[in-house]
């Protein structure tokens, strides 16, 4: 029975973890890692601790590409150090309100940097703002991808225990 109930968390934590990974303020793959981490300790028998570093592995994938795919996006379509730093700040604040004004906030948050700051064109600061836009779906994407990982490798090395 605890052993059923232990399964029923694992998977549900799991599953919110996913889905997390497309909303803000809810940090998708910790929560997977969580999950896999406190099997591990309730059921020691169902998971290794190499399976749970390879999942941690995936889980500091995902924080990298997390940060790195707004700055690296914004950089890509010509964005400045201000660009870079604008977007990140509007993320920061619009992180608090929805996934739409996150998106937002790092769109013009790099164009109001860009503009402002680094003192360049209209058409110049709205091609960082797109940048970190672009940035920001590609983090989504790999975010997702690095708890779909996580998730088979659990999955994989719960099977392979037993």
């Amino acid at each position: 029975m605890l052993h059923a109930l232990g399964w029923c968390l694992t998977v549900l934590l799991m599953v919110g973890g996913l889905v997390a990974v497309f909303l803000p303020m809810i940090p998708g793959t910790l929560v997977i890692l969580a999950a896999a981490l406190a099997h591990r300790l309730m059921f020691p028998a169902d998971i290794s601790w190499t399976a749970i570093g390879w999942i941690g592995v995936f889980w500091v994938l995902s924080m990298l590409a997390d940060v790195g795919g707004v700055l690296l996006g914004t950089r890509w379509f010509g964005g400045s150090k201000w660009g870079v730093t604008g977007a990140g700040g509007g993320a920061v604040v619009g992180v608090f309100f929805s996934l739409p004004a996150l998106i937002l906030g790092t769109v013009l948050g790099a164009v109001a940097a860009e503009k402002l700051i680094a003192k360049r064109t209209g058409t110049e600061a709205l091609r960082a703002g797109v940048g970190a836009a672009v940035g920001f779906v590609i983090s989504t994407i790999a975010r997702f991808v690095c708890a779909v990982a996580m998730i088979g490798l659990f999955v994989t090395a719960a099977v392979a225990a037993h």
